[in-house]
């Protein structure tokens, strides 16, 4: 199985994928678009997986995120003002434009962790006659 391919929790977060049959995605709409941003499925379209399978059960994508983009604000600060040689100034004002065309994405992608964390993939999960946790 390769490490991006289907089968493996990596193709189900970079790819935003259900957790249980990596065919269904999570979100109504792509990655950039700023339609819709934080509104996700409320299953899977594929095998009817619900995708909240309780209240606040995606509080913890929230330190996720925070972790996540934290360590990424971090390191891209270091590399532009230390091995470019950017000032201070002008590493921080292309973060936060770089951070404000990704903050979608990190939402998301912190989402697709929490759940692949809580839930494994199961190959023998058929297309849903109707939209139901199995």
């Amino acid at each position: 199985m390769p490490i991006f391919g289907k089968g493996s929790k990596l193709y189900s977060i970079f790819g935003f994928k259900c957790p249980k049959c990596q065919e269904g995605d999570l979100f109504e709409t792509s990655s950039f678009s700023f339609k819709k941003p934080f509104d996700m499925l409320e299953a899977c379209p594929n095998c009817g997986f619900k995708y909240m399978p309780e209240p606040g059960f995606y509080y913890g994508s929230m330190f996720m995120s925070y972790i996540i983009s934290g360590w990424f604000c971090l390191f891209f600060v270091m590399f532009f003002h230390w091995v470019l040689d950017w000032s201070t100034a002008a590493s921080f004002a292309l973060l936060l434009g770089v951070i404000a065309v990704f903050f979608i994405w990190f939402f998301r992608f912190a989402r697709a962790i929490w759940l692949n964390m809580v839930f494994r993939y199961d190959p023998s999960r058929k297309k849903a006659t109707s939209v139901t946790q199995k």
